[in-house]
């Protein structure tokens, strides 16, 4: 195992940025012209865990049959830097995705977070959260505990797990320890109604499914489901399934990404 000593000051390696991508800084990295549709919405995203939310969520608003949910989506390759492009980070200043412009708004809304993109929809087309204000606020409550807690899943347990130069016993034991209290939490939770805020389906579960969801089916570490032993949350695991048998779910899954040419 490698030895570290600890210095004073950090210092950044530059050939790390290599391998990931990020730098001690924000801001943009070069020019760039990301191109636009005629869609009222306008989302620049990718595959992954945060970027299959808003996605999905369109795709619910469309089998709601909601109108004015048409949106164009563009592939931002997070390996080849595109959220570090001046258009892209004018968008999201964090040069994380997703990334949503509204463009029937005027002037056009721009919107990151996916939890803040996910709550933005809500309100707009009045659906997937409900209206009193008990129901209302414990669905901001998982949605906010979503983009909390996932973290830890993705950057603690998921880097060490699968990602990491080497095992390392310290934050494997650490972060599995507490991506296994939280589906023990989401398991209790769903032990006693059929959706994560309550008995209808919500913007909290789309945030949450896309996480733990794709966890719980093996779709996320190869060889996490049987190290976290995943057949311990039988509640959770039914709800995974059930959630990812929704048409709109299916779709938001297999949606094309435009790319975003030269």
């Amino acid at each position: 195992m490698t030895e570290y000593t600890l210095p004073k000051v950090w210092q950044w390696e530059e050939e790390n940025a290599k391998k990931g991508g990020n730098r001690p800084t924000a801001g943009n990295r070069f020019e760039q012209k990301l191109p636009v549709g005629e869609a009222p919405f306008q989302l620049y995203s990718l595959g992954t865990p945060n970027g299959i939310k808003v996605a999905i969520m369109f795709e619910e608003l469309k089998e709601l049959g909601v109108e004015g949910a048409d949106y164009d989506l563009y592939a931002i390759d997070i390996g080849k830097g595109d959220q570090f492009g001046s258009e892209f980070v004018t968008i999201n200043p964090n040069s994380k995705i997703p990334a949503l412009v509204d463009q029937s708004q005027s002037p056009r809304l721009e919107v990151f977070e996916s939890g803040s993109i996910l709550l933005y929809l809500a309100e707009k087309f009045e659906q997937l959260i409900p209206t009193d204000i008990h129901g209302r606020t414990e669905t901001l409550n998982w949605l906010f505990w979503q983009m909390g807690a996932g973290p830890y899943v993705g950057g603690g347990f998921g880097h060490f797990f699968a990602y990491a130069p080497e095992p390392l016993k310290y934050p494997i034991d650490r972060f599995t320890m507490e991506t296994k209290r939280q589906l023990d939490l989401l398991d209790k939770t769903l032990e006693e109604r059929p959706y994560i805020a309550g008995d209808s389906y919500s913007i909290a579960d789309i945030a949450i499914w896309s996480w733990y969801g794709l966890l719980a089916l093996g779709k996320l570490y190869k060889g996490s489901y049987e190290f976290l032993n995943i057949d311990e949350y039988p509640h959770f695991l039914e709800w995974s399934h059930r959630i990812a048998e929704r048409p709109g779910v299916q779709k938001g899954l297999e949606v094309e990404y435009q790319p975003l040419g030269e």
